[in-house]
């Protein structure tokens, strides 16, 4: 009788998750040059050229220095693309089918590199289009692990995910939080996230998240609390994208600076945790006021 051989699985102890990469906007991340489906060219100047080059820097840079050499898994939580919203006249093209060539040539070197899975969440439906429409096709273009079950769609709402094995962290990792115009409440909504995520863990009987991440405000922010499993931590990722028209109308985000980078959860041997990159792009350079020659001869 033939002995069945038994497959060995090995268990993914680190995911990595970016977002709000807005492709498609002249303020969002982009390639050094892309060809338009009109024939023309585009290439980034200035802060959209240095954005790239530190998307670069997060992910062969330093990804691998906090990897140190362990397969991972890649979450691409939301907001891949610009698309067609709000009357705005930032986007590079209002053509999706260039938005999304501009997406794939982002994502594609990663997705490549994800030996412990590609995944992408939905993000803002004014961005993605109603039910992600744009993020679906993209996510199955670069072979994103379908959801489970009978829809098995390429690019989800949530995602459940276990690190380090079957008894291993949990993750609980969506797109939207809510936002705020004061620094001073920054965390209200994450601490709030996490605490209704344990009550409604605790009143169903489902295993309580170990962390809840989410993205949407291209900020950073993080907090941690104790629980039986040591501690919970909640999180939300910074994006990439520069400041847009939008923005300078937004109470809190007008005064502040963007924020670009991404998020590594790790399940140790001993305990789990999150480390971050954020790069912070440079304030509006300050003038000097002068008499001018033309205000002298007046």
């Amino acid at each position: 009788m033939a002995t069945i051989k038994k497959e060995r699985f090995k268990y993914i102890n680190n995911a990595v998750v970016v977002s709000d990469l807005h492709a498609g906007c002249s303020f969002g991340l982009c390639p050094p040059e892309v060809q338009l489906d009109g024939g023309g060219t585009y290439q980034p100047k200035g802060a959209q050229r240095k954005i790239w080059e530190w998307w670069l820097e997060f992910w062969n840079e330093w990804v691998p220095d906090v990897i140190k050499g362990e397969p991972y898994c890649v979450i691409i939580n939301g907001d891949a693309l610009e698309g067609r919203h709000h009357n705005s006249t930032t986007q590079i093209s209002q053509n999706l089918a260039d938005q999304q060539k501009i997406a794939e040539m982002i994502l594609r070197p990663i997705a490549t590199k994800a030996e412990g899975g590609f995944y992408m969440i939905r993000g803002t439906e004014a961005h993605v289009g109603g039910a992600g429409e744009n993020e679906e096709p993209l996510a199955k273009l670069l072979g994103a692990i379908p959801e489970p079950g009978e829809r098995g769609n390429f690019a989800r709402y949530e995602l459940w995910l276990r690190l380090g094995g079957p008894n291993g962290s949990l993750c609980h990792i969506l797109h939207h939080i809510g936002t705020t115009g004061s620094q001073a409440f920054e965390g209200t909504a994450l601490t709030k996230e996490c605490t209704e995520s344990l009550a409604e863990a605790a009143r169903w009987g489902y295993p309580a998240p170990d962390f809840v991440i989410r993205s949407h405000r291209h900020r950073h922010y993080k907090c941690e609390f104790a629980t039986r499993n040591k501690i919970g931590i909640g999180e939300i990722t910074p994006g990439w994208q520069l400041k847009t028209p939008f923005t300078w109308k937004i109470p809190g985000g007008r005064v502040t600076t963007p924020q670009c980078g991404g998020i590594l959860i790790r399940k140790g041997d001993r305990e789990h945790y999150t480390v971050h990159k954020v790069f912070n792009v440079t304030r509006t350079p300050e003038v000097v006021a002068i008499e001018t020659p033309t205000a002298r001869t007046k």
